[in-house]
């Protein structure tokens, strides 16, 4: 018979079992390692706002090019942009982008936008990368917290997520383990140092200590990647710099035991001055964006297939040119998703149009599909979160807010 003690179950028994039923709530609808799948995901982050209208100018609406004199792009001729489905293009430094379009591994979400409607670029990032529904609330980020829902194991989970640059982008940062690579950092420790550092950690700092275990291992993976000598000098803003950041990422995704997840940060993209059209500064910004695209594709190589690459930003930019032809802050952009996993080929939109009566405040492209469905979309489909995790706990208070279903091929 039973015990009198296991009748009456204590209370931290009770507490410990509601626990597990919580983290079972939480859990992912299917385990990878069971099925065979092996996804990588990468998020881009661009900072300082992409103009969605640059990146994929809407050449079918009437209103377009009159609000852009000097920087639209044409829909034919000289500098036109590259053809999508007939209403929307993409700007011509784009072609992988384009190339990766028409294999069906790429698509353009547009008029999306995060719930912030003011225009600060701290406040705007805080909001996207925290995943919160207004600045200040939390110094972790959505994927730190979706990677701390995965079961204990599963090879996505297994090395962390890589955070790529000196200071890791919030978005990863949080209690689940990350992996920091800077391509541009401080010459490194050699290792000897290194090691008695770690055992002195070992001795009296246990948490200092595994992330610098970590560290090292990221280290070893760059090494025997032949990323030893990685060393982009232009920066996350410059075509060279993202290409370079790229590929050393990827070079470690690849890797078998490297991380499954990864998320950087690109500069630059605060365009108020001479943006340019076909040419210009963000001409050349999307050209490197769009080699990085390249760069991932071919370093990941057989892995692509189970790759899902987005990219966001905090915020558009103003529909109309502005008098230093270039654009203010505005809100709804575009997000951009690439990779073998990806059900491409298509433009998902719920086009608002660009009539002035169409328009937020008069001024912006206004968002007709949430961001933060679009992510979600991301995680249940390729990740494998569900409702209850995404709403409650990666992106809270958004149970209103449904995942965007058929992202993911």
């Amino acid at each position: 018979m039973p015990s009198a003690d296991r009748l009456h179950p204590s209370r931290r028994e009770i507490l410990g079992a509601a626990g597990g039923l919580f983290a079972w709530s939480f859990a992912p609808r299917f385990a990878f390692a069971a099925s065979g799948r092996d996804p990588r995901l990468v998020v881009i982050v661009l900072r300082g706002g992409l103009d969605g209208l640059a990146a994929a100018p809407p050449i079918g609406d009437p209103s377009y090019a009159g609000l852009r004199d000097k920087i639209a792009l044409p829909a034919s001729g000289q500098g036109a942009a590259l053809s999508l489905d007939g209403f929307f293009g993409l700007h011509p430094a784009m072609t992988n982008f384009a190339r990766l379009y028409t294999k069906g591994e790429a698509l353009v979400v547009h008029a999306t936008a995060t719930g912030y409607r003011q225009r600060s670029h701290f406040d705007g990032q805080d909001v996207l990368e925290s995943g919160q529904p207004r600045a200040g609330l939390t110094r972790s980020g959505w994927l730190n917290r979706a990677m701390g829902l995965l079961p204990p194991g599963e090879r996505i989970s297994a090395k962390g997520a890589l955070g790529v640059g000196v200071i890791a982008p919030l978005i990863v940062r949080g209690e689940s383990s990350i992996l920091g690579w800077a391509p541009q950092g401080l010459q490194q420790a050699d290792e000897d140092l290194a090691m008695r550092v770690l055992q002195m950690y070992d001795e009296g700092e246990p948490q200092l200590a595994e992330a610098l275990r970590q560290g090292l291992d990221t280290a070893q993976f760059a090494a025997a990647s032949g990323m030893k000598d990685l060393r982009p000098g232009s920066g996350p803003s410059h075509p060279e710099g993202m290409v370079q950041i790229a590929t050393g990422a990827a070079k470690l995704m690849a890797a078998p035991d490297g991380p499954r997840v990864a998320a950087l940060a690109l500069e630059g993209w605060d365009t108020h001055v001479n943006a340019g059209g076909a040419t210009g500064q963000l001409a050349t910004r999307l050209g490197g964006l769009d080699r990085a695209f390249a760069a991932f594709e071919k370093e990941l190589g057989a892995v692509w297939r189970e790759t899902v690459i987005v990219v966001i930003t905090e915020f558009g930019r103003t529909v109309k040119e502005n008098g230093n032809v270039g654009t203010d802050h505005g809100t709804a952009t575009v997000a951009l998703l690439a990779g073998g996993a990806v059900k491409g080929g298509r433009i998902v939109a719920d086009w608002p149009g660009l009539k002035t009566s169409q328009l937020l405040d008069g001024r912006d492209l206004t968002p007709t599909t949430d961001l933060r469905a679009v992510l979600k979309g991301v995680l249940a489909e390729h990740i494998g979160l569900n409702a209850s995790a995404l709403s409650e706990h990666v992106f809270p208070g958004t149970s209103a807010i449904a995942a965007l279903r058929g992202l993911i091929a």
